[in-house]
């Protein structure tokens, strides 16, 4: 069932509105006035608002509704109107049951505050029954110093279930003969803005505006302040530890910049280059240690599932002890992070960028390229590379070999995501799809690799814990398993390496970006 809102005249009060309406379409006062106070959620990136959802939190309830006309979907008991909310933190029910899948690890977090005045009215058919709800409503939405700012006026269109046919035609009456105009954006949202966020979420994607002829520095910048900007939103987040996914965001912007440095290294001075590589390079490694044990603890349930029987739950003791040591990587990093270093790097990469564009290009040979060339022979040139690497695996082949496969595959997969737009769709889109295919096979390879490696690394910490006898024996399963896990991907490399080698994908690249 679809809702709406509608935008009520600048200071036309409730009172007022109820007489209007209820004159010009025959609406009824249902007697509900109320004064109510809202905090609404969502994720940093904006999931719910992506499935046309809205969480709210009001009157001791947590209340899932539709982003239309905040018609109620699920609810459930909720006194506290908590600073973060996992999936885990919400009540066992339907409203849950609904929100799992889509925030997978992401927090819940207020995105804004309101308080309202809201007035019910309601539609009747010639059977006095009820068709059409209605509800008007006067809010102020809290800003970022606490202050209130008055928002739009609305009504919103609630359709009651069976009666669709008569919501569609108040609202064609309410369009033509009341004057109302749809408001152009949730309530939440003008809310959202009032309060300093951004409607919807941060951006996902990195689409920008690039051009084949650009200049290759140009369009570098380009990329790299936006890659900024993901690192400089995420890091909040990260110090905060408020979910998982603030710092792999963050993470993935500083190994994207990396491989920027690495691959369009010609439209920088050598100088600078190297230190802000450096710089970029230590920010990687002071972020990983977390990152790693995040990906232990979140592939836990997995770990417990394939163990058989009741085993998995004697992995407890190395839970425990994952969590304490993460916890103490947290710590460090946020030291590092909040560090004179960090801030440093971040500022004179920003100034540096800044500046690029109009600095001497004597040092920087690749300044002027035009971007469309020098991106399509650095994608051509780590194609070839990666399928020199790939043909040389055999199965004696060392560990060692897929894994910088991998790390190539992800540089390749880098460009290809940064300039997609200058080259044809239907030409990038299916060559992302077979380099994902079989960096998802490396990727399991090196994770079963690294993460038989964990277990063997935390035996001793294990067994120093209360029942780690049992933990150590079902670490033991966990290692076999896990080593079967990695056979399995190679040998499922050859098939993913042959389609991402094969003779047509060739010719394509060869085609479209030599």
């Amino acid at each position: 069932m679809n809702g709406a809102q509608y935008l009520l005249p600048d200071g036309l009060r409730l009172g007022a509105a109820r007489e209007a309406l209820a004159a010009q379409t025959g609406l009824l006062e249902d007697g509900s006035r109320s004064r109510v106070e809202r905090v609404f959620y969502d994720t940093f990136d904006g999931r719910l608002h992506a499935a046309g959802l809205a969480l709210v939190q009001t009157d001791g309830r947590l209340s899932l509704m539709g982003i239309d006309a905040y018609g109620e979907r699920a609810s459930a008991p909720f006194d506290r109107a908590p600073e973060r909310l996992l999936a885990r933190d919400l009540p066992a029910g339907r409203l849950r049951d609904q929100l799992a899948p889509l925030l997978d690890v992401r927090a819940l977090t207020p995105i804004a505050r309101t308080r309202s005045q809201l007035l019910g009215l309601r539609m009747l058919n010639g059977d006095d029954k009820t068709v059409v709800r209605l509800v008007c409503e006067s809010c102020t939405a809290q800003g970022p110093g606490r202050g209130l700012t008055k928002l739009h006026s609305r009504v919103h269109v609630l359709p009651v279930r069976g009666y669709e046919a008569a919501a569609e035609r108040l609202k064609e009456q309410l369009e033509k003969k009341v004057g109302l105009v749809r408001a152009p954006a949730p309530l939440h949202d003008e809310a959202v803005a009032i309060a300093g966020g951004i409607p919807g979420g941060l951006p996902p994607t990195l689409d920008l505006p690039l051009r084949p002829t650009q200049r290759a520095d140009a369009a570098a910048v380009q990329v790299l302040q936006r890659l900024l900007s993901t690192i400089e939103v995420n890091l909040p987040g990260t110090l905060g530890d408020v979910d998982t996914e603030f710092l792999h965001d963050l993470r993935v912007a500083v190994r994207r910049t990396r491989a920027l440095q690495r691959e369009l290294r010609g439209v920088f001075a050598p100088e600078p280059l190297a230190r802000f590589r450096a710089g970029f390079r230590w920010l990687q490694e002071i972020t990983g240690p977390t990152r790693d044990l995040d990906v232990y603890l979140l592939d836990f349930d997995r770990f417990r599932e394939v163990l058989p029987g009741s085993l998995g739950g004697d992995l407890d003791p190395l839970a425990e002890v994952l969590t304490d040591e993460r916890k103490r990587a947290q710590r460090k990093m946020a030291r590092a992070l909040c560090s004179d270093r960090a801030a440093t790097l971040l500022a004179d990469w920003s100034a540096y960028l800044e500046e690029l564009v109009q600095s001497p290009v004597d040092d920087r040979p690749d300044a002027r390229t035009p971007i469309g060339e020098l991106a399509g022979d650095r994608i051509q040139k780590v194609y070839r590379q990666m399928l020199k690497r790939g043909r040389a695996v055999e199965q004696a082949s060392p560990a060692e070999a897929l894994h910088d496969l991998r790390k190539q595959g992800k540089e390749l997969r880098y460009l290809l995501e940064f300039f997609a737009v200058l080259y044809p769709d239907d030409v990038v889109r299916p060559m992302v799809k077979r380099l994902k295919s079989l960096q998802d096979v490396l990727g399991s390879f090196q994770d079963s690799e690294v993460q038989a490696g964990m277990l063997l690394a935390h035996r001793e910490a294990v067994g120093a814990r209360e029942n780690g006898a049992a933990a150590l024996m079902a670490m033991g399963l966990l290692v076999d398993r896990l080593e079967r896990d990695q056979l399995a991907a190679r040998a499922e490399f050859g098939k993913c390496f042959a389609s991402f080698a094969a003779s047509r994908q060739r010719e394509l690249v060869e085609a479209t970006f030599g």
